[in-house]
């Protein structure tokens, strides 16, 4: 079974420097922010590490303007994007330590920094954008593709986990409703488009297919959509599913949203490939699961093979590995895909389902030890 990229994540701390000096009476380590977006799926991660890390911090929850709550902004320092009538104050004194997501969230870390003369040290979850020398420690999952420096700190499924309490508190609510449904119970979860796949007549066609399947078996498909699905694909999809399909239409509000009940309760789960965060909650809650792959968009097959290049760059050594930054940092989510199948915790959809027959990674102790070593260090990797 080949390894792939669920590596050992390395803990190796970076070299001792002043510590930041601890608030009184509390074991955390000056003024920490946390810099979150409107993902709810990333803030989780920062809120996971948080949580184990016991420390108090100040929440700035970002809001965005227009067109930049759909665009993406050119990566950049600034607040350019922020909507500062929807937004936390960014205001001194400013914090010893920023933990950030995303990369809306992300360039107003950087503008914090900045506005601390270089002051604050900050920690971010995700890809860096071209930016990774600014910032102290990179946490990136297995399908972020970065060169291995210092301030890297690789790890194997997102740090996201649902907790055991909301899981137990959604099955009692929802197994009235799900008890009567045919059995098996398969969840089918859509995310969105991201480069380089897209959702077309085709992926509707596909998950369309997979619903019947499971309908002819005896079985009940139950679809739900999350916060980046378009609406317009699910009005393909519709007409596509067959009798006795469940159909859940995300909204903002997340009123009777199933997922955490199908979590606990559904036997399988088939998972659009561009969805990273619910492939590792699936996998961290040991259920069956099927990635369906998506087709690549008008350059996809293009991007994709950038995406595959770097990531065999960042791997090799010598002079070919030097051409890997000016591919910039990507994702390759094919390669997380075959990661998952090497180790036995996914198969492809349309395949039997399984029980995962690995052991599913957990970094989560990890990192917590990296910022613990990093808050003795003054200056970035």
């Amino acid at each position: 079974m080949r390894s792939g990229p669920l590596r050992a994540v390395d803990v190796a701390a970076p070299s001792p420097a002043p510590a930041i000096a601890l608030s009184p009476g509390s074991a955390t380590p000056g003024r920490v922010w946390l810099v979150l977006g409107d993902k709810p799926g990333d803030n989780a991660q920062v809120e996971a590490v948080v949580e184990t890390l016991g420390w108090d911090c100040e929440r700035k929850t970002l809001q965005w303007r227009a067109p930049y709550t759909t665009e993406k902004p050119r990566f950049r320092v600034t607040l350019d994007h922020v909507d500062p009538a929807r937004s936390a104050a960014l205001e001194p004194p400013w914090p010893d330590l920023v933990l950030t997501i995303g990369r809306r969230p992300s360039m107003a870390a950087l503008w914090i920094r900045e506005r601390s003369g270089g002051r604050t040290r900050l920690v971010l979850f995700g890809k860096p954008s071209g930016l990774m020398d600014r910032f102290d420690l990179v946490v990136a999952g297995a399908e972020v593709q970065l060169p291995p420096r210092p301030n890297l700190a690789p790890i194997r499924l997102p740090l996201m986990r649902a907790k055991d309490a909301d899981i137990e508190a959604a099955i009692a609510r929802w197994q009235p409703r799900l008890a009567p449904l045919p059995r098996p119970l398969i969840a089918l979860l859509i995310g969105g488009a991201t480069m380089p796949f897209v959702f077309d007549d085709a992926v509707a066609d596909r998950l369309g297919a997979l619903a019947r399947e499971i309908a002819d078996a005896g079985g009940t498909p139950y679809v739900t959509t999350s916060r980046r699905t378009p609406p317009d694909f699910v009005e393909i999809l519709r007409p596509r599913l067959p009798a006795g399909a469940r159909l859940f239409e995300w909204t903002q509000d997340g009123v009777d949203n199933p997922y955490l009940g199908l979590l606990g309760l559904a036997e399988g789960f088939i998972v659009t490939g561009d969805s990273v965060s619910m492939m590792a909650e699936v996998v961290r809650a040991r259920k069956p699961l099927a990635i369906l792959d998506l087709p690549l968009g008008r350059f996809g097959a293009l991007d994709q093979w950038r995406r595959a290049l770097t990531r065999r760059l960042f791997g090799t050594r010598g002079g070919l590995a030097r051409l890997a930054p000016w591919l910039g940092a990507t994702r390759d989510f094919r390669a997380f895909h075959q990661t998952l199948l090497d180790h036995g915790l996914a198969v492809r959809a349309g395949e039997p389902l399984q029980p995962p027959c690995g052991p599913v990674p957990d970094d989560l102790a990890a990192v917590v030890a990296r910022i613990n070593a990093l808050i003795g260090a003054r200056t970035p990797a």
